[in-house]
């Protein structure tokens, strides 16, 4: 338990040392915390509040059929769902109907929604999981106080040269399983997608675009979109024995206002979800870049610096494998760039004249 609320505490606090980047963070902390967030949210609505009101005529409780109608599920009707209130219907989707002839779309998928999100935003957390494991707190190592350029030990710099210089084009793996971590990433936010898809039973890949593209249309001529995926009154049929023993079926109408929340929700995380995939495409183009064209490291390293070191970075740049090139990056990116120059002025020393390195 200590290590889940530990995990937890993680999303809330800003790292120390930076062993990732702003893509992976959107993952594994903005998208978890928003899947943890709405997942509590609807867990308490959901067990301390109250998401369904039936009615129902006949003497079955209220209570007896709110909970009945909960856990059975309710029901809408798909070729009415484009109608208007009128004296045969009354609600799109509400209207009488005939068993085994009219289609019958259950809706039962809003009780394992606070369920559901709980496990994407594990989901998301995973990659990270993963990296922290293989990442090992080698960063942490290799930057101790290197991050405050009025405390930092000069032992320690000259020491932090001498790694670079004996591992050497032996990093490699390193930045290799970063670059999966981030591959998995890609691959978790396409695969939550679908699989949203399939949990609204297809309604989801498209869900944002088709809420934009109604909001343009008059109010007349308008079907409300949320109200097909998300249905907020819908049907629910109580049977019970009459008093000789009879089947008597009774018909309700329930008001599920838990899905007043579910619509509004599930249109943010479809515009959240493909932003994240976008970007994560975005990134994967650029790690590739980065890989085949060194110039790119060249430039992302001066970025780091000042002009006085640019001629040296080249050094650096062409003696450093991919590997190498990683994980001085992301080393420039935790100390200072007083102590990042020095640096990067003594290993050029150290590289300087060994063509064979």
């Amino acid at each position: 338990m200590n290590d889940v609320f530990g995990h937890l505490k993680s999303l809330l606090k800003t790292d120390e040392i930076c062993t990732d980047n702003l893509v992976f963070k959107l993952h594994y902390k903005a998208t978890s915390l928003i899947l943890l967030g709405f997942s509590a949210f609807l867990t308490c609505r959901q067990y301390l509040g109250n998401p369904i009101d039936c009615m129902v005529d006949g003497g079955v409780p209220d209570h007896v059929m709110d909970s009945y109608c909960w856990i059975q599920s309710t029901f809408n009707l798909p070729n009415r769902i484009n109608g208007k209130a009128s004296r045969n219907t009354a609600y799109p989707g509400v209207s009488n109907f005939e068993e085994g002839v009219d289609d019958v779309k259950y809706q039962n998928y809003y009780q394992w929604v606070c369920f559901v999100l709980f496990f994407q935003a594990v989901f998301f957390y995973i990659p990270k999981y993963i990296w922290n494991i293989w990442e090992a707190g080698r960063m942490r190592e290799l930057v101790l106080d290197l991050n405050c350029p009025l405390s930092f030990e000069s032992e320690h710099k000259q020491t932090l040269v001498n790694y670079f210089v004996e591992y050497l084009h032996k990093q490699n793996f390193y930045a290799i399983r970063f670059f999966f971590c981030e591959i998995l990433n890609l691959c978790n936010v396409f695969l939550q997608i679908y699989f949203m898809d399939c949990f609204l039973e297809g309604e989801f890949k498209t869900y944002g675009y088709d809420v934009l593209r109604m909001t343009e249309l008059n109010p007349e001529d308008r079907v409300d979109v949320m109200s097909r995926v998300f249905p907020k009154i819908t049907k629910c049929t109580f049977h019970k024995y009459g008093p000789t023993g009879t089947i008597q079926k009774f018909d309700g109408m329930c008001v599920l206002s838990q899905n007043i929340v579910n619509e509004k929700m599930y249109v943010f995380l479809w515009f959240w979800f493909w932003f994240i995939a976008i970007i994560s495409a975005l990134n994967f183009v650029y790690r590739i870049l980065l890989i085949m064209v060194p110039y790119f490291r060249l430039l992302l390293l001066r970025s780091r610096t000042d002009s006085f070191s640019y001629e040296k970075l080249n050094t650096l740049t062409q003696k450093f494998w991919f590997g190498d090139w990683f994980v001085f990056y992301q080393l420039a990116k935790n100390i200072s760039p007083v102590v990042f120059r020095e640096i990067v002025s003594e290993l050029t020393k150290k590289f300087e004249g060994k063509d064979n390195v």
